[in-house]
C-alpha cells in the first residue's frame, strides 16, 4: 500500500518508518506534521561549523529547504513527489550552536506542477534566525503504458 505524502511523515515523526538519513547529519530530534504546516526539532553541533567556529550558513538553509520541501510533501497523494527547484533564504541572525532549534513552514500555494512553501527557523526563546520560501515542482507519476 502507497502512503500519501502526510502518511509518510506521519510514520517517520513516530519512528514506524526509518527517518531520511539527512536527520542524523542535520541533528533533527523530532517533527510534528499537520497537512500543508511540518514543525523540525533540531540541534547545530560541531559537525556544522565553519572555518571561524561559527554555524554555517548551510546547516539554516538545509533545514529550511527539509521543513519547505515536507510541508510541501505533506499535501501530496500517494505516488506524487517533488523535488525544490528553488530556495530563498534569508538569514538574520547566527545559528547557535548546541542549543534547540525549531523550523517550521506552511504550504502557500499548491497546484499539479508546483508547491510553494515560507518557513523560518527560530531559537529556543522564539527569535527569528532565518527565513526561506522555497518552490518544489510536483513529480506527477507517469501515465500508465498502454
Amino acid at each position: 500500500m502507497k502512503m500519501t505524502g502526510l502518511e509518510l511523515l506521519q510514520a517517520s515523526a513516530a519512528g514506524l518508518i526509518l527517518a531520511a538519513s539527512i536527520s542524523e547529519t542535520m541533528g533533527m530530534k523530532g517533527m510534528e506534521v499537520d497537512r500543508g504546516r511540518v514543525v523540525i526539532h533540531a540541534r547545530a553541533d560541531s559537525r556544522h561549523l565553519n572555518p571561524l567556529g561559527g554555524v554555517h550558513g548551510g546547516f539554516a538553509a538545509t533545514l529550511l529547504d527539509s521543513v519547505t520541501g515536507c510541508a510541501v510533501h505533506s499535501m501530496l497523494d500517494a505516488g506524487i513527489g517533488f523535488g525544490t527547484v528553488d530556495l530563498g533564504v534569508k538569514m538574520m541572525r547566527p545559528v547557535p550552536r548546541d542549543q534547540d532549534l525549531v523550523a517550521e513552514a506552511r504550504v502557500t500555494h499548491l497546484s499539479r506542477s508546483i508547491g510553494i512553501a515560507e518557513g523560518t527557523l527560530k531559537d529556543a526563546d522564539g527569535n527569528l534566525l532565518a527565513s526561506a520560501s522555497a518552490t518544489c515542482f510536483i513529480k506527477q507519476p507517469k501515465a500508465a503504458q498502454v
